[in-house]
């Protein structure tokens, strides 16, 4: 390869052979990440990694380049496991991409699809096989599929696996696999709980762990904005937040019902939208985040499961209208802005009574979200959103930032007693 292809193209250097680097340079992939520059050469080696890096640091490459170099090198095929069907159908869309011009099979297998085009694609022989635990497991049951000539596997975004109740499945894989010394494992996770630790010293061989901005750090070019909002001003907020703005926005609800709800709310106020949530066909779903990447909608409403397969350039803001279940998904909503170098915009609504999980957040991160003043809302004409008797409940809740009580345990702070004698209190998020 001459000196002039190696200054246009910083991948030269990895250990990537000319073909795939031609590949790469054709579809306009000119710099590696951090984790692809420092999994590329361990994964073309043959190594077991451990990669801990959030959503949107360019795992898909990380791993697929590796994958598809050793896949020509060697005997066997490739298996990703991914937790959900958005994820798997975008890592699918660029190894497709990526594969196509040295003919490379890929087979997907998700659930909410029928069984018979998935069959046929095994029966094709492909090179890669990309699945979601549960379908891949369905498949294993039914002896559609044996995993013993199964050289490379991948295991990414591990740790939300592991939150979607899927251990016993990822642990039926294993069983399914070949001995660890007979394969190249790579495992992908946005934190390291002990359950990844133990994967990792269980079933993978000396793994090289290769770490990009561990947790807490949120992506340096998003800027952040808190508003402290009554429950039943969240609205007029949105409208007044999508009329500043006039970019795509993704905003996130903590529960699909709240999802549906505001979807209905977006489109009465005039704006395209879609949502994405487990309530959703697999047909649906695809609609949306293709309608959302081609701009056809300009709003997608997303619950924080379903968003982990969003990976969509030049989103202008992320917009948090319930807080998130933890911390951690707070830094995974917000780096869904600012992808690919874009300077991104996150705002979060936060309720009077939300302190703690607020602070929780802010030790996460470790910095003070920056508190913005709640601006003249407009009346909305459009159906009662939340009913009255929470509207009351919610205005007594205490004052915000301050007052006695501090913590980032992460839980709701409620005030003790309300304050009508009569009226039952209702703690706002279900016990856990």
């Amino acid at each position: 390869m001459n000196e002039q292809h190696h200054h246009h193209n910083e991948f030269y250097g990895l250990g990537i052979a000319p073909a795939l680097l031609q590949i790469l340079s054709q579809l306009n992939f000119k710099t590696p990440t951090p984790i692809q520059a420092q999994a590329i050469p361990i994964g073309i080696e043959g190594k077991d990694i451990v990669g801990i890096a959030q959503t949107g640091t360019g795992k898909t490459l990380a791993f697929g380049i590796p994958v598809i170099q050793r896949l020509a090198q060697i005997k066997g095929k490739a298996l990703i496991v991914l937790p959900t069907r958005e994820l798997v159908l975008q890592v699918e869309e660029v190894l497709r991409t990526i594969g196509k011009r040295i003919r490379l099979r890929t087979a997907v297998l998700i659930g909410g699809a029928p069984m018979g085009p998935q069959l046929h694609s095994l029966s094709a022989n492909p090179h890669i096989i990309i699945a979601t635990p549960g379908r891949l497991i369905d498949h294993l049951n039914q002896k559609n599929i044996r995993l013993n000539n199964v050289s490379i596997v991948v295991f990414d975004e591990a740790d939300r696996m592991l939150d979607m109740g899927f251990a016993p499945q990822v642990k039926k894989i294993f069983q399914a696999l070949p001995d660890a010394s007979k394969r190249q494992t790579m495992l992908f996770s946005a934190t390291m709980p002990p359950e990844i630790m133990e994967i990792a010293v269980t079933h993978m061989k000396l793994p090289v762990r290769v770490e990009i901005a561990p947790s807490g750090t949120t992506v340096e070019r998003v800027t952040q904005e808190l508003f402290i909002v009554p429950r039943d001003q969240k609205l007029g907020l949105l409208k007044k937040m999508l009329e500043t703005y006039h970019g795509s926005a993704l905003i996130f609800t903590r529960t699909k019902h709240v999802a549906k709800k505001i979807v209905r709310q977006i489109r009465a106020l005039g704006f395209s939208a879609a949502e994405i949530h487990s309530n959703r066909t697999l047909s649906q779903r695809k609609d949306a985040l293709q309608g959302f990447k081609s701009g056809k909608y300009r709003v997608l409403v997303a619950t924080d499961i379903a968003s982990r397969g969003i990976d969509v350039v030049g989103i202008e803001l992320v917009l948090n209208f319930d807080l998130p279940a933890t911390s951690d998904d707070y830094v995974h909503r917000i780096g869904r802005t600012a992808r690919a170098g874009a300077v991104g915009h996150a705002i979060t609504f936060a309720m009077p009574g939300e302190q703690r999980e607020v602070r929780a957040i802010e030790n996460l991160i470790r910095k003070r979200l920056p508190i913005s003043k709640l601006p003249e809302l407009p009346k909305l004409n459009i159906p009662e959103f939340f009913p009255s008797s929470e509207r009351r409940l919610h205005s007594i809740s205490p004052p915000f930032r301050g007052g006695v009580r501090g913590g980032g345990s992460g839980r709701p702070y409620h005030p003790r007693r309300p304050r009508n004698p009569h009226q039952r209190f209702h703690p706002r998020h279900p016990r856990r």
